[in-house]
């Protein structure tokens, strides 16, 4: 299979790169400089010229606090970046997965949200602009997968687990969050499952996390530092009383994947198990 795959330098598309790559499939990965997402004529282009089969498309503006201050950038780049991609598959026929979040929902509740919920109202300028992005695969695409991801950290790129561990290095103690609940997402372990489902027909709105249960960043921080050998002392605060923040965050995040089991794919690993491999493999 040939698959195009966007952001293909970032935390995710790299790895699913590697992925499509390990298991003989055609990988073209194109980034910033190589195809302009916003450009439809430069998307045409690349697509008319490489002829997939398939488009997982990762990229996407993802710094969550600066989306508020460039909303028109960030509805560019993932709203109508994700139309000209969708258009263009529909026009070769090809196959479309579209990574989105969990931020396209308001946090509110305890419950897990459902892949086929509905109930959508972000919390944010970024949260806005994926949804934007996911009305516009349904609305030209029947051959579609829109898979929601959270609290995503991988070996390339910022993540929660780095900044953490640098941190921890200068800090004896941390603030962090514990009213904000979710599950982490470890990039080689949803990589594996992303090519799995594109392998298939399968089609339609998933949630993908690794497995483990629901957690809030206090907890992920003390594992992080439990597993990394740090002393430095979590203090757990509520999202009021940590501020900084410019957008608003979702306070439920807990993402309900049986979907995926009910369609036969293999659910990610325990995210302690994720953390461990994590840490091993950048050496601390």
């Amino acid at each position: 299979m040939k698959v195009l795959v966007t952001g293909a330098k970032g935390q995710l598309g790299s790895d699913v790169v590697k992925e499509l790559q390990g298991r003989r499939h055609e990988a073209i990965g194109v980034d910033i400089g190589e195809m302009d997402l916003t450009d439809p004529a430069a998307v045409s282009c690349v697509l008319e010229r490489t002829k997939p089969d398939a488009v997982i498309h990762c990229a996407a503006w993802t710094a969550v606090d600066a989306a508020e201050d460039n909303e028109e950038k960030v509805h560019l780049v993932n709203a109508v970046g994700t139309e000209n991609i969708a258009r263009e598959c529909k026009k070769l026929g090809c196959k479309m997965m579209y990574i989105s979040t969990d931020y396209v929902f308001d946090g509110s509740g305890t419950a897990p949200w459902k892949p086929d919920c509905k109930a959508y109202k972000p919390c944010n300028v970024y949260g806005k602009s994926k949804l934007e992005g996911e009305f516009a695969v349904a609305r030209f695409l029947e051959k579609f997968f829109i898979v929601r991801i959270a609290w995503v950290f991988g070996k390339n790129g910022n993540n929660f687990v780095k900044t953490m561990l640098n941190l921890g290095k200068t800090h004896s103690s941390l603030r962090v969050v514990n009213d904000q609940i979710g599950t982490p997402t470890y990039t080689p372990d949803l990589a594996r499952l992303l090519v799995d489902m594109i392998e298939t027909e399968k089609y339609g709105y998933y949630h993908a996390t690794n497995e483990g249960g629901y957690i809030s960043w206090y907890d992920f921080a003390e594992e992080i530092f439990r597993q990394a050998g740090y002393e430095t002392e979590v203090v757990p605060v509520t999202t009021a009383e940590y501020g900084l923040s410019k957008a608003r965050r979702p306070l439920n995040s807990r993402l309900d994947k049986s979907k995926l089991i009910e369609n036969g794919f293999r659910p990610l690993p325990d995210w302690k198990d994720a953390l461990k491999r994590y840490l091993a493999e950048t050496e601390h």
